[in-house]
């Protein structure tokens, strides 16, 4: 499979990311590549540990730029102490969220200023951009019953599904318009499909785009 790369999934809630990234993880590795799946926020000790404070909802109330600092906090440990260092030994790098999650929610939806955003994102990611980027497509109506539906009993709602329908189809929208901005990064694909047949299309899309890049 040659030199590792760097793939991020990207949706709203419920729209299958995790399911995705495990079958993808298995195709990868029975074609012959080593691959690290991870998350954002989370991936390292420390940006875990920011992720149970950012999903507790304790960041809110001071804003969606205080939200955008911690996330860029957790990126910036989670990319210096497992991304960086699994590409640098050929591994294939799939991670659950990644910029544009933080483009969308904290800019889009919390309003932040698109040049600050923009300087926050390049002083945190110093360069590290993903090769391809899959965005998971679905009615937010079905993806907010699917989170619904994996809580255990008793389980609190996060910050995030704990908002507004509206807020949602706002953050769809955004995700398409960034598809739409970035069509070499991105693919989008029909997070509605039964989880095979999702994971078939973004093997079909992996594939054509990255593995016969190899040489490049």
């Amino acid at each position: 499979m040659g030199r590792g790369r760097f793939i991020t999934l990207e949706g709203g809630e419920g729209a299958g990311k995790s399911t995705l990234a495990r079958a993808l993880s298995q195709r990868l590795r029975e074609a012959g590549a080593s691959v690290v799946t991870t998350r954002e926020p989370g991936g390292s000790a420390k940006a875990e540990a920011i992720r149970e404070a950012i999903l507790a909802g304790r960041i809110k109330e001071y804003g969606a730029f205080a939200e955008a600092l911690m996330f860029s906090a957790a990126r910036i440990d989670h990319i210096d102490r497992l991304i960086r260092p699994a590409l640098a030994q050929d591994n294939w790098v799939i991670c659950d969220r990644f910029i544009d999650s933080t483009r969308v929610y904290q800019g889009v939806l919390g309003e932040i200023e698109a040049k600050l955003l923009a300087e926050l994102e390049q002083v945190t990611i110093d360069g590290l951009m993903p090769e391809l980027t899959l965005i998971l497509d679905l009615d937010p109506e079905i993806g907010l019953a699917r989170a619904a539906g994996r809580r255990s009993p008793g389980e609190s709602v996060d910050r995030f599904e704990s908002e507004t329908l509206a807020f949602h189809r706002r953050l769809r929208e955004a995700y398409l318009e960034i598809a739409r901005q970035e069509p070499q990064r991105c693919a989008v694909l029909d997070a509605g499909l039964p989880p095979a047949a999702l994971a078939d299309a973004a093997w079909a899309v992996l594939s054509e785009r990255l593995t016969t890049r190899q040489g490049s």
